[in-house]
């Protein structure tokens, strides 16, 4: 009798060892999942790029359109820091900022409907600012020529001496 008992505690024990084992090597493992993506947003040291002077610059850039929209509405008080923030970060932290869209885009394909509309809007907004830039130079062209024309015009008249 007494061994049968001996052996069920003993048996009710390593179960509890081996739940527990499994327990802290799930959690070791989450633990070191997210380390490790953690270390994979940094940028290479090959890039140059540096996160400490960078990411201040980011924080002072999204403060300053915070004081900007201070007494705006409450959309733009929310959004306008926020844009802002994230414009400096495309500007001074590109490799990382690759690298949080990458680990972004990975955790969106987990969910079609979102990846989905993720890429039509980036398509649209990349048309949008193809479409800017298309005017812009187009603009730019014919600014260029008015201005060649009333050169033009003024050196006429200037040789004719009016």
């Amino acid at each position: 009798m007494v061994r049968y008992v001996r052996l069920a505690t003993h048996g009710y024990a390593v179960a509890a060892e081996d739940k527990v084992n499994s327990a802290l090597a799930s959690a070791l493992k989450l633990e070191n999942d997210f380390t490790n993506t953690i270390a994979s947003l940094a940028p290479a040291r090959e890039t140059g790029e540096r996160l400490l002077p960078n990411g201040i610059y980011v924080l002072v850039a999204a403060m300053a359109g915070s004081i900007v929209t201070r007494n705006r509405n409450i959309v733009l008080r929310a959004t306008v820091p926020a844009i802002v923030g994230f414009a400096a970060a495309k500007a001074v932290l590109p490799v990382t900022m690759r690298n949080v869209g990458d680990l972004a885009w990975s955790y969106e394909q987990r969910f079609p409907a979102l990846a989905d509309t993720h890429a039509r809007v980036h398509d649209r907004v990349g048309r949008f600012v193809e479409t800017g830039v298309a005017h812009s130079k187009m603009s730019v062209i014919m600014l260029e020529d008015k201005v060649a024309g009333v050169r033009e015009t003024v050196e006429g008249w200037v040789r004719k001496g009016k």
